[in-house]
């Protein structure tokens, strides 16, 4: 009986975590994969677009080591994002690359491609 509620909870608890954590993961492949499928089935367009705002987030990671005496660090990551609107006043966001980032101004007018929610290029007229 002292097994059980020792030994026996920490191991139904470990498999718990352990079939979240994988379910996590097999559910945001799925999710990225149903997306960039979606976006290999939509049409390439190009429409006048202006910028409208930009944005940065940045993910931060802590690593951390098991014993003492090993290394911790920070790693991080920045994802880039532009909103456009187009004529029909509609807007969207888009990932961007930090070079596209750095090189778009709000306010400035152009042709935007993209397929589906895949950022394709704005040429500025």
């Amino acid at each position: 009986m002292g097994y059980f509620f020792y030994g026996g909870w920490f191991e139904i608890l470990f498999f718990l975590v352990f079939f979240l954590i994988l379910g996590t993961i097999v559910v945001r492949l799925i999710q990225g994969l149903r997306t960039w499928n979606q976006n290999n089935h939509s049409p390439r367009l190009t429409v006048e677009a202006t910028v409208v705002t930009k944005r940065a987030q940045v993910s931060r990671h802590h690593h951390t080591g098991g014993t003492a005496g090993q290394v911790h660090h920070t790693t991080a990551s920045t994802s880039y994002y532009a909103t456009f609107q187009v004529e029909s006043g509609d807007r969207m966001e888009l990932e961007v690359s930090g070079p596209e980032y750095g090189q778009l101004v709000e306010g400035d007018r152009g042709k935007l491609s993209f397929q589906g929610t895949r950022y394709l290029g704005f040429n500025r007229i």
